[in-house]
């Protein structure tokens, strides 16, 4: 009985310290959403969860109200920033995510409108690889906590057993937990601490998936059994400066097979691929034709 009430206490002592970093943003809803101070005066919370830019106010632990100003938002990895001024709160300590393996314990925290701080322990049930959001965000690591986000609880912390901090939690398909990675995080807070946005890489062309025939993947040495097809090309657009037409199938790009126009809105958003020339192999009347393309901004 003695270790568990010592497990109980230290878990609770995590939650203590690491909530201290914890705020409530208020953005609009009823119920609001959650926050972590980032860095000084940086508040980092789910991007979904502003319905406003203006008029936002964070509730800190000690229930205190301040307010707050939007820095940048980007919704493809569901990160908004804000800054608050003149306040003295705890800085999180941020954790290593890439060290997290399935089944370590783990604890979502939130804070509510009214400053009362909430908790959720679980284990992490799911981690892979680099996966990209379906608007198009580049999120390093996948992460799925086995935990419940109770309302208000979008855009707090997931804490290590080490009380630190190894993401920002966000609501998945049917409520359930997502947690996007501190290297993530960390990533989009540089560049829109600098940018006010994250540049998106833009060829100005509608595309959709096309398999191609084996005698023509035979014919020019193609490993891919598909690739895209050019279903519309934007006037004076980077693509219709760069020569391609209606009916090109794109098949590499920079020298990486394309299947959906998933791939390349990938490969688009890969890097800094903006203002850069790329390479796009294409097929075109039977032949390999490769084009040089200069990559716009969306």
């Amino acid at each position: 009985m003695s270790s568990l009430l010592a497990i109980s206490n230290n878990l609770a002592e995590i939650v203590e310290q690491a909530g201290s970093a914890v705020v409530a943003v208020n953005a609009g809803r009823r119920i609001s959403s959650s926050g972590i101070h980032w860095q000084d005066g940086i508040i980092v919370t789910s991007d979904e969860s502003l319905q406003r830019d203006e008029e936002i106010t964070v509730t800190l632990s000690n229930a205190r109200t301040v307010n707050a100003t939007v820095i940048g938002r980007d919704a493809s990895t569901d990160v908004a920033i804000l800054q608050i001024k003149n306040v003295e709160l705890p800085v999180t300590k941020i954790g290593d995510s890439t060290a997290l393996k399935v089944g370590h314990l783990v604890l979502g925290l939130g804070r509510s409108s009214e400053g009362d701080l909430r908790g959720a322990m679980g284990v992490v049930s799911v981690v892979s690889g680099s996966w990209q959001s379906m608007s198009g965000g580049n999120i390093d690591q996948f992460i799925r906590p086995d935990i419940t986000l109770y309302p208000g609880m979008s855009g707090g912390s997931l804490v290590d057993v080490a009380g630190n901090v190894v993401g920002m939690n966000t609501s998945g398909r049917r409520g359930t937990a997502l947690t996007i990675p501190t290297t993530t995080v960390n990533r989009v807070i540089e560049q829109l601490l600098v940018l006010g946005r994250i540049p998106r890489g833009y060829l100005g062309v509608g595309m959709q998936p096309v398999r191609l025939p084996e005698n023509l993947k035979t014919a020019l040495n193609l490993t891919s059994s598909g690739g895209v097809i050019v279903v519309n090309v934007e006037l004076n657009g980077p693509a219709d400066n760069g020569g391609v037409m209606l009916g090109d199938v794109l098949v590499r790009f920079d020298g990486v097979s394309v299947n959906d126009t998933a791939d390349v809105l990938a490969l688009l958003n890969f890097g800094d691929r903006v203002g850069k020339t790329v390479t796009l192999q294409i097929v075109r009347g039977g032949a390999l034709v490769e084009l040089a393309i200069a990559v716009g901004e969306k």
